[in-house]
């Protein structure tokens, strides 16, 4: 059976339209742990060294401590390099769940057996989320496209699920060059809404597609983008930085009535849909519609009321009962109560259809920071991502700056340097530039 709704016309991305989740620095719905830098794989487009290796559990012990004194976060994403490498990963897992987060571990799923899963879960592990894509040269898949890696997918899903109670999530690297491959993992996620819990679409981000500005750390000019000129970097990442806008048009190709909910603005951009969340109440054969802002934030409040935290990775129980979020929303909801009379018509037509289960099923879009044209950098404004180095708290994602620096590094725009001139060639960012659809 196609989407209820398939045919309607799709609405503008406007972000003042969408519940803007609460969270900030110190009160938030996600912390990022990174537990070691190295890695089982090589990625196109890793900024990640694998130099350095893993944590020890005192350093890690020290890191959650930061944590616990100046954040307050639902769960604590385990990352790395991958961090099932770790030889201390399940006592890791285990420290995190006596430390009152739910531990969810980000990995590329190379390293996970079920026996491995089987530990984590007696652990304490919440849920994984599994990072596969085209940049990857596996050892497990041979694929081309990210259509032929579903099959992985696949296979990482049903040793979850097999496991159970434990959330599943996937993400996927977008870059201009397999934006139109978005569709296909999603024709592939929204048959298995009971065990693909989560897509997340993270877009591409490095230096060389900024090319019209000059990097500078302390004073000094530095060759940020030189880890990015090797041939089959260039080839695989793109020529310019998309938008989230962009993903949303390939998001509605497959299912025409998505619609976000939540999201998190810029720093510098208001405007700017840096988390982009869209959940759908659905079964493995309809959507009956996408839950509204109002869910949200009666969904945010609410866990905040009864649990202390704002919420970020929900049960699998929680997202197994999408029947009762239907009839109980449709009270007080007017476009919850369009879903729920979906559900209804669906019924109707095959009353065996009313027993069958329904599910929430999320597909959110991260768009990393953006340089704007004056050369301020657009970060997420309440970055879920940021983790701890050294006693004090930075975006994980430009932690390398601190590393290698000590300092942020700042962009100059080259038409503002004497000596440099942009190439006719290069994209320039232009601020206020997100509401195009």
């Amino acid at each position: 059976m196609t989407d209820i709704q398939a045919g309607i016309t799709p609405k503008p991305i406007i972000p003042q339209n969408y519940y803007r989740l609460p969270w900030s620095l110190t009160d938030n719905g996600i912390s990022w742990l990174e537990v070691t830098t190295a890695c089982n794989l090589s990625c196109k487009g890793c900024y990640r060294p694998k130099a350095g290796g893993h944590k020890t559990l005192e350093e890690i012990a020290d890191d959650l401590s930061v944590f616990k004194r100046e954040r307050k976060s639902d769960c604590m994403s385990i990352a790395g390099g991958d961090p099932l490498v770790h030889p201390k990963i399940v006592e890791i897992v285990s420290m995190i769940k006596k430390g009152g987060w739910k531990p969810i571990v980000n990995t590329n799923g190379l390293a996970l057996t079920p026996a491995l899963l089987k530990k984590l879960k007696q652990a304490g592990a919440f849920g994984f989320t599994f990072h596969i894509d085209t940049s990857q040269d596996r050892r497990d898949s041979r694929a081309k496209t990210e259509k032929e890696h579903n099959e992985l997918r696949q296979k990482l899903a049903e040793m979850v699920k097999a496991e159970g109670g434990l959330s599943c999530s996937f993400n996927q690297t977008v870059t201009s060059d397999t934006l139109k491959e978005v569709p296909e993992v999603l024709n592939w996620a929204k048959k298995y809404p009971e065990t693909v819990n989560t897509i997340v679409f993270i877009l591409y981000r490095e230096p060389r597609l900024y090319g019209n500005f000059d990097f500078y750390a302390n004073g000094k000019k530095i060759p940020l983008g030189d880890t990015y000129e090797k041939t089959e970097q260039v080839r695989w990442g793109g020529n310019r930085p998309i938008k989230a806008p962009e993903v949303v048009e390939k998001i509605r190709e497959v299912m025409p009535e998505y619609e976000p909910s939540a999201y998190l603005n810029g720093t510098e951009d208001a405007n700017a849909t840096k988390w982009l969340i869209g959940s759908r109440i659905c079964n493995s054969d309809t959507t009956f519609g996408f839950v509204t802002p109002r869910f949200m934030e009666w969904v945010q409040q609410g866990h905040r009321f009864f649990q202390g935290k704002w919420l970020s990775y929900s049960s699998p129980k929680f997202l197994d009962a999408g029947r009762s979020a239907l009839l109980a929303f449709s009270l007080i909801d007017k476009d919850m109560r369009k879903s729920f009379g979906n559900f209804l018509v669906d019924g109707l037509k095959n009353p065996l259809r009313f027993f069958k289960k329904a599910y929430i099923q999320s597909f959110t879009i991260i768009q990393p920071i953006d340089f704007l044209a004056d050369g301020r950098a657009s970060m997420c404004d309440g970055c879920p991502d940021m983790t701890v180095h050294k006693g004090k708290l930075y975006w994980s994602c430009r932690l390398e700056e601190i590393k290698e620096y000590g300092a942020w590094i700042t962009a100059v725009p080259k038409e503002k340097n004497a000596t440099t001139t942009p190439s006719k060639n290069t994209p320039v960012v232009e601020e206020n530039n997100y509401l195009s659809n």
